[in-house]
């Protein structure tokens, strides 16, 4: 209420400044006719004025401050795979029984393309992928999900991460995974049920894993190239990667 009666006595004052120089004009001058023929000139470029400010000008401020956001939501998106992520992607692949299909779609070498990258995005999250949680040790994924836990949770305080609506619904899935995992007892001989139910949270977060590295990937190979060279080298899909260059 208070912003919108200090609108009101800003628009009041501005336009009783207005009519007051208009007004002065006419009394010094004493040529009406033309104070309003200007007055009607100067309302008529008023249009173009608001298209040049308020579209032309407020677009390109707003693309600049997406593209500044965006950097700083990537440095965020870096600072998971690298604390978490890589990882992450590692110990869910031993539930996935067609790893081996994922790793020939997520292996980008230093002379990928824009559309390289969506279209292995697309094949990914297009895959019908079928995760087995007693394919693995759930106990071990559990002790490294509660170790990285107040790191996600510090992630999801970050303001900027609004913005990134699927690296959220990440991160509130790997969340909720290590409650699923925490709050039982025992993970041994679980019921068919169980089973089934933690196999479909595992792969709610191997899914949105995987895009998310991927967008994160072509993210670094446009802007910036050498640390792509790294991702490249590091790539947790590739059992032969090495950092070392041959």
């Amino acid at each position: 209420m208070k912003l919108s009666r200090w609108y009101l006595f800003l628009a009041a004052l501005l336009a009783a400044i207005s009519f007051s120089f208009y007004l002065a004009q006419v009394l010094i001058f004493h040529k009406p006719h033309d104070t309003f023929f200007y007055m009607l000139q100067d309302l008529a470029f008023v249009p173009i004025q608001v298209l040049l400010v308020t579209l032309i000008l407020n677009d390109l401020m707003v693309r600049r401050e997406k593209k500044s956001l965006l950097n700083k939501m990537n440095m965020v998106i870096g600072a998971f795979f690298s604390e978490t992520g890589n990882d992450l992607i590692v110990c869910l692949s031993k539930y996935d029984p067609g790893f081996g299909e994922v790793q020939g779609l997520a292996r980008p070498d230093p002379g990928w393309k824009a559309g390289d990258f969506e279209r292995a995005r697309r094949q990914i999250a297009q895959k019908e992928y079928i995760l087995d949680s007693r394919r693995a040790d759930l106990d071990c994924l559990k002790d490294f999900l509660l170790k990285k836990r107040p790191f996600v949770l510090g992630l999801l305080e970050n303001q900027n991460l609004l913005e990134h609506a699927s690296f959220t619904d990440l991160l509130w899935a790997v969340t909720h995974l290590t409650e699923e995992l925490q709050f039982r007892a025992s993970l041994k001989d679980l019921p068919p049920a169980d089973c089934q139910h933690l196999s479909g949270d595992i792969k709610r977060v191997y899914g949105l894993l995987l895009g998310e590295w991927l967008g994160y990937a072509r993210h670094l190979k446009e802007s910036y190239p050498y640390m792509y060279s790294l991702v490249v080298r590091h790539n947790p899909f590739d059992p032969e990667a090495s950092v070392t260059l041959q």
